[in-house]
């Protein structure tokens, strides 16, 4: 099922088949921005995640992926610093933003928050 221009639900299903697939419209948003932005195809990584395969995982058990408003992605052929300078300028008073070697996460978080 089709999200938006770039996205799909299929995108951001849990990994380890369960079918888990909740995405909030503002994730999509954030990432269309970005997508613009560098006119260049995103990867999800991580999407929604449920709560076994959370745990698995070593994720946090409140997880902003837990209820589909958190992506781990990268952006093809740009480093992830440079993805994440631009939202972290484009929004400095929002979401969630962590930068790692070579992915970023965002979250639509109702406040802001900042790692990595």
């Amino acid at each position: 099922m089709k999200l938006s221009a770039n996205f799909h639900r299929e995108e951001f299903s849990c990994k380890c088949g369960c079918g888990q697939d909740t995405v909030d419209a503002g994730l999509i948003s954030i990432l269309e921005t970005v997508r613009a932005h560098f006119d260049s195809p995103i990867t999800i990584t991580s999407g929604n995640r449920c709560a076994l395969h959370n745990k698995a995982i070593g994720g946090v058990s409140d997880s902003s992926h837990l209820i589909g408003k958190a992506a781990d992605f990268k952006v093809k052929n740009v480093s992830s610093i440079e993805v994440y300078n631009f939202i972290n300028l484009h929004a400095p008073n929002d979401y969630g933003l962590g930068q790692y070697s070579s992915w970023v996460h965002v979250d639509s978080r109702d406040d802001m928050a900042r790692w990595g």
